[in-house]
């Protein structure tokens, strides 16, 4: 990639909108359910399946189904997505209290 090209990707990556969010991991043969958080959530479910592939997930019991039942058996949804342009202030506290919520609704374990 030439000088130009690459600058122009890295402003294009810097300028794209960013959506905080709330997300559920699913074991299908468990029937086992995650919600967690992110700031970024179009960004979260790399992050987890890398951790969870290494077997370094700071989620012990996430990890601990992960290595019984293998990665086919995880589904990943976002549940609730969050514009932070209207609540950029806001957006932790929102997202805690969102987090509360679903994992109250989805009988999950927050992560």
């Amino acid at each position: 990639m030439k000088g130009n090209d690459r600058k122009a990707a890295v402003d294009a990556y810097k300028e794209r909108k960013v959506a905080a969010g709330i997300y559920a991991v699913r074991c299908g043969p468990s029937g086992e359910c995650w919600v967690g958080r992110a700031p970024d959530i179009s960004t979260i479910q790399n992050r987890l399946w890398f951790t969870l592939r290494q077997g370094s997930s700071p989620h012990r019991s996430l990890q601990a189904a992960w290595g019984t039942h293998g990665p086919d058996a995880f589904t990943f949804e976002i549940v609730e997505q969050i514009d932070n342009e209207d609540i950029a202030y806001l957006r932790d506290g929102m997202l805690k209290e969102r987090l509360a919520h679903w994992a109250g609704a989805l009988k999950a374990e927050p992560i």
